[in-house]
């Protein structure tokens, strides 16, 4: 069985795609093969980021380490035994088709509950929640006191995460790895970047997540998305002299694959 990581968080911004994009691709990098679902019905961001690396490649006439990108597939309503739900049955259509012959099926949740993310939280092996260096985020996952320090109790999408290992629990699966990854954190040591570290950290042992560091700001993000583009492409299409931000987003990316503690994968970009 493929090993199944699902990017969740309930709050929209959050570099969902962006993360979701760069952990798939990086694994293909590696040899691996990865297919991807965007259950995101109405953004489908990530899968239009992958549609745009597959027309880009056409028009350049080059080869990009790629993963295999599946559409929720349709499925025929009659064939649906009593109080079986459809998108169940489309998202389990959909992990199986990839699962055939890939290593990793990566799940992109869009930014809302729905009945889709849920089922989808409650598959995942590894959980990756990209979340903004903000207390407004932050409430996606606990509630705090105006001290910024003190947690009065887990939030509405802590709260899911906690049913969907219950059903795994139940069905005899093994433990969902839940990492928290920090994005668009500021460069300077602010008060509320500090504040945001020790929250994040506590409320970790607390209700049982993993704290890794994602992205953090950068133009060249915004710059890769209508090619379809990648950090670790940038060489592969001719920009030989990388600049400082762009060298330090790669160092990025490289520590967060490491963080992920993914089986069978040894980081080497």
């Amino acid at each position: 069985m493929a090993h199944i990581i699902v990017v969740g968080n309930e709050k929209g911004g959050s570099g969902k795609s962006t993360t979701s994009m760069h952990i798939a691709t990086a694994l293909s990098r590696m040899g691996h093969k990865v297919g991807v679902m965007d259950i995101d019905l109405r953004q489908r961001s990530l899968g239009r980021y992958l549609q745009n690396r597959v027309s880009f490649c056409n028009a350049e006439k080059i080869h990009l380490p790629t993963p295999k990108y599946q559409r929720l597939p349709d499925v025929n309503q009659d064939t649906l035994r009593e109080g079986e739900n459809p998108f169940d049955q489309r998202l389990a259509a959909g992990v199986a088709a990839l699962e055939q012959d890939c290593e990793f099926v990566l799940i992109d949740c869009p930014g809302s509950h729905t009945r889709l993310s849920k089922v989808a939280h409650s598959l995942a092996d590894t959980l990756i929640t990209p979340l903004n260096d903000s207390f407004v985020d932050f409430d996606v996952l606990a509630q705090i006191e105006p001290d910024g320090v003190t947690i009065k109790g887990p939030s509405i999408y802590s709260e899911m995460v906690w049913s969907a290992r219950q059903l795994r629990t139940k069905a005899g699966l093994s433990p969902i790895d839940w990492i928290v990854v920090r994005n668009r954190l500021g460069a300077q040591n602010m008060v509320n970047k500090q504040k945001m570290a020790a929250a994040v950290e506590k409320l970790g042992k607390r209700i049982g997540f993993r704290v890794a560091s994602g992205f953090n700001e950068r133009v060249i993000f915004r710059e890769l998305f209508p090619r379809g583009l990648t950090l670790l492409d940038l060489k592969d299409i001719g920009v030989s002299n990388l600049n400082i931000s762009n060298v330090a987003a790669r160092q990025e990316l490289r520590e967060l694959m490491k963080a992920l503690r993914l089986p069978n994968v040894q980081v080497n970009f």
